[in-house]
Protein backbone atom coordinates (compact mmCIF):
# COMPACT_ATOMS: atom_id res chain seq x y z
CA UNK A 1 0.00 0.00 0.00
CA UNK A 2 1.15 3.61 -0.66
CA UNK A 3 -1.06 5.83 1.34
CA UNK A 4 -0.93 9.32 1.48
CA UNK A 5 -2.88 11.78 4.54
CA UNK A 6 -3.34 14.81 3.26
CA UNK A 7 -4.32 16.92 6.37
CA UNK A 8 -4.05 19.78 8.72
CA UNK A 9 -1.89 19.48 12.05
CA UNK A 10 -4.48 20.83 14.15
CA UNK A 11 -7.84 18.80 12.70
CA UNK A 12 -8.68 15.43 15.04
CA UNK A 13 -9.63 13.26 12.27
CA UNK A 14 -6.19 13.53 10.87
CA UNK A 15 -4.56 12.71 13.61
CA UNK A 16 -7.24 9.49 14.27
CA UNK A 17 -6.38 8.94 10.56
CA UNK A 18 -2.63 8.78 11.36
CA UNK A 19 -2.94 6.82 14.62
CA UNK A 20 -5.22 3.98 12.57
CA UNK A 21 -2.36 3.51 9.86
CA UNK A 22 0.31 3.73 12.62
CA UNK A 23 -1.37 1.07 14.67
CA UNK A 24 -1.11 -1.28 12.08
CA UNK A 25 2.48 -0.62 11.55
CA UNK A 26 1.27 0.73 7.54
CA UNK A 27 3.63 3.27 6.26
CA UNK A 28 1.63 6.07 5.43
CA UNK A 29 3.21 9.81 4.38
CA UNK A 30 1.37 13.20 5.73
CA UNK A 31 0.99 15.85 3.49
CA UNK A 32 0.01 19.41 5.56
CA UNK A 33 -2.55 21.00 3.76
CA UNK A 34 -1.64 23.97 5.46
CA UNK A 35 2.30 24.06 4.30
CA UNK A 36 2.46 22.15 1.33
CA UNK A 37 -1.02 21.56 -0.08
CA UNK A 38 -1.65 19.42 -3.77
CA UNK A 39 -0.53 20.31 -6.76
CA UNK A 40 -3.47 20.62 -9.30
CA UNK A 41 -2.80 16.71 -10.71
CA UNK A 42 -3.25 15.74 -7.16
CA UNK A 43 -6.36 17.75 -6.57
CA UNK A 44 -7.99 16.10 -9.94
CA UNK A 45 -7.12 12.54 -9.40
CA UNK A 46 -8.49 12.85 -5.71
CA UNK A 47 -11.74 14.53 -7.14
CA UNK A 48 -12.26 12.11 -9.22
CA UNK A 49 -12.00 9.66 -7.05
CA UNK A 50 -14.04 10.88 -4.45
CA UNK A 51 -17.10 11.62 -6.73
CA UNK A 52 -16.19 15.84 -7.57
CA UNK A 53 -14.93 18.98 -5.76
CA UNK A 54 -18.37 19.13 -3.68
CA UNK A 55 -17.41 16.13 -1.70
CA UNK A 56 -13.96 18.17 -0.91
CA UNK A 57 -15.44 21.48 -0.17
CA UNK A 58 -15.86 21.97 3.97
CA UNK A 59 -18.80 23.81 4.29
CA UNK A 60 -18.06 24.58 8.22
CA UNK A 61 -14.31 25.68 7.80
CA UNK A 62 -13.64 28.34 9.85
CA UNK A 63 -13.14 31.09 7.13
CA UNK A 64 -16.88 31.56 6.63
CA UNK A 65 -16.71 35.22 4.42
CA UNK A 66 -14.49 32.39 2.21
CA UNK A 67 -16.99 29.83 2.09
CA UNK A 68 -19.72 32.11 1.61
CA UNK A 69 -17.70 33.74 -1.49
CA UNK A 70 -17.30 29.88 -3.41
CA UNK A 71 -21.05 29.28 -2.48
CA UNK A 72 -22.13 32.56 -4.72
CA UNK A 73 -18.99 32.34 -7.90
CA UNK A 74 -20.02 31.12 -10.77
CA UNK A 75 -19.97 27.15 -11.00
CA UNK A 76 -16.63 27.69 -13.34
CA UNK A 77 -14.67 29.65 -10.67
CA UNK A 78 -15.71 27.31 -7.70
CA UNK A 79 -13.23 24.62 -8.29
CA UNK A 80 -10.48 27.12 -9.28
CA UNK A 81 -10.86 29.24 -6.08
CA UNK A 82 -11.30 25.95 -3.88
CA UNK A 83 -8.00 24.65 -5.14
CA UNK A 84 -5.97 28.05 -4.68
CA UNK A 85 -8.00 28.07 -0.83
CA UNK A 86 -6.85 24.56 0.52
CA UNK A 87 -7.64 25.55 3.71
CA UNK A 88 -11.61 25.18 2.92
CA UNK A 89 -10.45 21.43 1.97
CA UNK A 90 -12.28 18.80 4.18
CA UNK A 91 -9.81 16.34 5.72
CA UNK A 92 -8.29 14.17 5.92
CA UNK A 93 -7.85 13.09 2.84
CA UNK A 94 -6.19 9.43 2.37
CA UNK A 95 -4.93 7.94 -0.50
CA UNK A 96 -3.97 4.44 -2.11
CA UNK A 97 -3.07 5.10 -5.42
CA UNK A 98 -6.01 5.91 -7.52
CA UNK A 99 -8.23 5.12 -4.58
CA UNK A 100 -9.14 8.24 -2.39
CA UNK A 101 -11.39 8.91 0.92
CA UNK A 102 -12.47 11.79 2.64
CA UNK A 103 -12.74 12.04 5.85
CA UNK A 104 -12.09 9.12 8.83
CA UNK A 105 -13.38 6.38 7.15
CA UNK A 106 -11.80 2.39 8.66
CA UNK A 107 -14.28 0.94 7.01
CA UNK A 108 -12.92 1.99 3.46
CA UNK A 109 -8.91 1.74 4.63
CA UNK A 110 -9.73 -1.91 6.07
CA UNK A 111 -10.57 -2.99 2.79
CA UNK A 112 -7.58 -1.42 0.97
CA UNK A 113 -5.25 -4.54 2.10
CA UNK A 114 -7.23 -6.83 0.16
CA UNK A 115 -6.26 -4.71 -3.22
Amino acid sequence: MNIQIFGKPKCFDTKKAERYFKERGVKYQLIDLTQKGMSKGEYNSIKQSVGGWQELFDENAKDQNLVALIKYLAEEDREEKLLENQKLICTPIVRNGKIATVGYKPEIWKTWDKL
